[in-house]
This record gives C-alpha cells, sequence and structure tokens, in this order.
C-alpha cells in the first residue's frame, strides 16, 4: 500500500468521522471508523518528516493551514466563529513535525536539551488545547523514531492510545490501533504524484461543507 493510499484512507476515515460529529452525533459507528484517521496521518507526518527537503516550508504550510481552518473548525465542532477553549489538528501536527525536526538537528549532539524541547512542545499543544494535546504530538514521535520498524511504532501507539483512552475516558479511542494494519502493508512508495494542496485543503473546506449542511437541515 503506497502513502497515497494511506493519505485517502486517512482523508476518508477523517471525513467519516466528522459527519458523524456534525450531522449523526447519534450513530457512533461513525465516530468509530473516524478513530483511524490521526494515527494514520501521525505515520504520514513522520514519513514525511524523515525524506522532507525543506523542513522550514513543510512547517510553514502546516502552520498556515491551521491558522486557515480554524474558523472552520470552530464552525463545524463549536457552531461559533472563534472558540479559544479548542484548536484544530493542523496545530497539533505542525507541533509534531517541529518535534521531529528537534530529534533530526539535535539528538545526537545535544539529545538531554532534544528530550526537553520535545517536552516542550508536547505541553504547548495541551496549553493552547490542540486536537489530541500532547498525546497527539508524542503520537508523531513515536511513528518517527520508530520509522525503520513500523511493528514497533504501532505497537508503541497502542500502548500510548491505550493510556490516553482510559485517561481521557474515550472508549472510541481504543479502536485507533486498527490503523497497524494500513501502516503495516505501507510499501513505502510515494505512488501516483497527487497536489499536496488538495488534501491540505480539503481539510478546511469539509468541515466548512459540514458546517452549511448542518445550518441548512437541522438549523
Amino acid at each position: 500500500m503506497s502513502g497515497l493510499w494511506l493519505k485517502f484512507l486517512a482523508l476518508l476515515s477523517m471525513m467519516v468521522d466528522h459527519t458523524g460529529m456534525a450531522l449523526f452525533p447519534q450513530i457512533q459507528s461513525l465516530r468509530l471508523v473516524g478513530r483511524l484517521a490521526f494515527p494514520l496521518y501521525g505515520f504520514l507526518l513522520a514519513e514525511g518528516a524523515a525524506h522532507t527537503e525543506n523542513s522550514n516550508r513543510y512547517l510553514g504550510r502546516l502552520l498556515l493551514f491551521a491558522l486557515l481552518s480554524e474558523v472552520p473548525f470552530d464552525l463545524a465542532c463549536r457552531n461559533v466563529f472563534v472558540y479559544p477553549q479548542a484548536q484544530n489538528v493542523f496545530f497539533t501536527l505542525f507541533l509534531g513535525l517541529a518535534a521531529c525536526e528537534i530529534l533530526k538537528r539535535f539528538m545526537q549532539s545535544k539529545p538531554v536539551w532534544s528530550f526537553a524541547g520535545i517536552a516542550v512542545l508536547a505541553l504547548l499543544a495541551e496549553g493552547i488545547q490542540a486536537d489530541y494535546g500532547a498525546f497527539g504530538v508524542m503520537t508523531v514521535v513515536a511513528f518517527f523514531v520508530c520509522r525503520i520498524y513500523p511493528s514497533r511504532g504501532t505497537a508503541l501507539f497502542t500502548v500510548m492510545n491505550t493510556g490516553f483512552s482510559l485517561l481521557n475516558h474515550t472508549m472510541l479511542q481504543l479502536a485507533a490501533p486498527a490503523a497497524a494494519v494500513p501502516i503495516l502493508l505501507y510499501n513505502g512508495q510515494r505512488g501516483r504524484p497527487v497536489n499536496r494542496y488538495v488534501f491540505y485543503l480539503f481539510y478546511p473546506a469539509h468541515l466548512l461543507l459540514l458546517y452549511l449542511l448542518r445550518q441548512w437541515f437541522i438549523g
């Protein structure tokens, strides 16, 4: 399974999850399917961090879309234009990529400072209440550290996810390790080239569409 197929699977899972959240909150199976999305995106981001030719540009793209997505995220999730108590997942991915960059640049020469930097980023994710918080940042780091041995990465994610689910009383999240199946089927190939902005733009666009559909049909 190529990286492109993993992206499509993550996108589909996310769309099903958000459709359930915005339009059919009573259908829990839709949210269950959605648990695959974040570990897949975390794995793909770790792969991207390992192979990117321009880390600063990559970070810039994530931050740009974090800012662009915040209003659609707040509208779809909270029904208001601005909701400071929660930030969209692009902020989590931005901080996760920044943590990977710290590992790439300083792990060999300054390991203690590397761990400290990652801890600060994880705490920042909690502080701004980004989607998945510190757990989200550490998920990306876990996949990045274990990228040569994906089975170890998925095992580590499973342990972390279990703790996160129990601490936050989110039993649906226990389904997330099912993402290990497509991750372990990944063949290391990018797949057919598709403009990356299609995937970036889909996130705010589908959230805005779901908000409008909810206003139209439900009010």
